[in-house]
């Protein structure tokens, strides 16, 4: 039982996470899912069929915007998602929804 909790509530804070993650530079995947397990301490363990639709809906939002990157030797070319300035305002209206259902939840939880 625990685990349908502890997805749920996972769930619904990956958009923010994920937009988070790319507000420093652009990522592509695999580079999302490590910064993710490594940043949470495995809290996030994410796998490419987690990942992959939140990034297209993501982009289908105009939040991100993706680019190939071109391949140079050996490296094969890779998909890179950026944050758009739409995501850079989004993410900050998400954040401030976050703090005050986070404080909310505090609140209840100390009586």
């Amino acid at each position: 039982m625990n685990d349908k909790y502890e997805r749920q509530m996972k769930k619904g804070v990956l958009d923010m996470l994920v937009l988070r993650l790319l507000k420093s530079e652009p990522k592509y995947g695999y580079q999302i899912i490590q910064e993710l397990k490594e940043k949470s301490e495995e809290t996030f363990l994410l796998k490419d069929g987690t990942l992959y639709p939140i990034l297209y809906r993501l982009e289908d939002d105009k939040l991100v915007v993706s680019k190939w990157s071109e391949a140079e030797g050996k490296q094969v070319p890779r998909k890179y998602y950026e944050i758009t300035e739409a995501g850079q305002k989004a993410l900050d209206e998400i954040l401030a929804v976050w703090k005050r259902i986070s404080d909310g939840i505090s609140k209840i939880m100390e009586d």
